[in-house]
């Protein structure tokens, strides 16, 4: 075919593409002792000239044309999610090679001076955000939050041990279902029978005596619940977090948790990565059936390198945490989540019933915020028209339903801006 040809004779096609002539093609042919002159074959050649020719210039354009926010759609997934446009512009500048280092990050030996260089200041700008005591380990894991719903109670606490969970959403709920393997987990409090649109009061919650811990998640990124304040554990018990969907979204004081994991995917960096920061006193009493790698002293000796870790990830995540302590750390971070929820809940509470969330107002999530429509059937075409205006992933959850737009640190203030805009055109012309 006249591809193979081009393919099997690179320099006299090179000479055929510069030259524009398609007497060349011919005699290339005829070189080649195959009978395919035709003429439809000298037509197809003219458009192989002008197809190389074309692509040429594309190349060129993709390559002297530097991305900008114009190139980018603004994305409300849910995780993976969308990350800091600086960030990824220093991540791409770094792609080929890191740093002088004649290599790329995903090349690295993980135990070799240049990685280590990383993760260690990764872990050091980390702890700077959240102010981390040093009585406490951060690990750096993979497996996603979800192996933590098994190696937590696998770590702290014995097979006959009793345990507290407080349920807000479908989080909550599949943590205190994986725990029954491991342990003795109780249900204290559960917001299910009300489709988990509220969070308890924290004297209402009959916590047991005896309990090892009390289990919460922070932010159910399902149902756009979230605890504006913690409750105390009793009797010197242990308060364990889920923080995933709100991680380095707000200072946290980590000296009142046992224990706090978090998927990276949400605000910190790309999917692959789980982080848990885990008092040291609490590491070491795994029970012996514990899997190698869900035990947390194998790879706090280890400093997270036990065996080769989510390299990239954790490099990504570093730039994350080097990109907020610029914004001013996580105060600073806060004021801006705050603004940017505000104006959605306020298109929404001010719409007269066309947009509704169904979250109670004091406990509504500032990273995740569903919301519906009074009429339903417009869900779709509402979801239809904001992606033509480069809004995404605005559907929400399959066991949910209506819309959710999440809004995480990297959420831009003229992303919410636009959305709310096309909320309101959206209702002048379907209310």
């Amino acid at each position: 075919s006249p591809h193979s040809l081009l393919l099997q004779n690179p320099k006299e096609a090179k000479i055929l593409v510069n030259n524009k002539n398609p007497n060349s093609f011919t005699n290339l042919i005829k070189k080649q002792n195959l009978n395919l002159i035709t003429k439809k074959n000298l037509n197809f050649t003219s458009r192989i000239h002008a197809s190389a020719a074309t692509t040429q210039t594309q190349i060129q354009n993709q390559t002297q044309t530097k991305p900008d926010s114009s190139d980018r759609v603004f994305n409300f997934a849910a995780g993976p999610a969308t990350l800091p446009e600086a960030v990824l512009k220093k991540a791409q500048s770094e792609l080929y090679t890191w740093r002088g280092s004649g290599m790329s990050v995903m090349e690295m030996s993980h135990r070799g001076k240049e990685f280590t260089s990383i993760i260690e200041k990764a872990e050091s700008d980390l702890r700077t955000l959240l102010d981390i005591p040093t009585e406490y380990s951060v690990l750096f894991l993979q497996g996603g939050a979800t192996t933590q719903f098994a190696s937590i109670p696998l770590n702290l606490c014995k097979p006959d041990d009793a345990v507290d969970y407080v349920v807000t959403g479908s989080w909550g709920d599949k943590a205190f279902k994986e725990a029954q393997k491991y342990c003795k987990p109780k249900l204290i409090w559960s917001g299910k029978s009300e489709k988990y649109t509220k969070i308890p009061a924290f004297q209402d919650l009959e916590m047991s005596p005896e309990a090892k811990y009390l289990h919460i998640c922070a932010n159910e990124t399902i149902h756009g619940v979230e605890f504006k304040e913690y409750p105390v554990v009793i009797n010197g018990g242990l308060l364990v977090a889920d923080m995933s969907s709100n991680f380095c979204s707000k200072p946290v004081d980590v000296s009142k948790f046992g224990l706090i994991y978090a998927g990276a995917q949400k605000n910190v960096g790309p999917s692959g990565v789980t982080i848990v920061i885990v008092r040291k006193d609490l590491i070491g009493n795994a029970q012996e059936i514990t899997p190698v790698m869900l035990d947390y002293k194998i790879h706090d000796d280890n400093k997270s390198l036990y065996n080769t870790p989510p390299c990239y990830c954790i490099y990504m995540c570093g730039l994350v945490f080097d990109y907020l302590l610029e914004q001013g750390g996580l105060v600073e971070v806060e004021k801006r989540n705050k603004k940017k929820a505000e104006i959605l809940y306020n298109a929404i509470d001010e719409s007269k019933g066309f947009y509704k969330c169904p979250v109670e107002k004091s406990v509504r999530s500032l990273m995740n915020v569903p919301f519906t429509l009074e009429k339903s059937e417009l869900e779709g075409e509402f979801i239809k028209e904001a992606a033509k205006d480069n809004m995404v992933q605005l559907k929400g959850h399959r066991s949910v339903g209506g819309m959710r737009a999440s809004i995480y640190n990297a959420m831009p203030l003229a992303g919410v801006e636009k959305l709310v805009a096309f909320m309101k055109d959206f209702q002048a012309r379907h209310a």
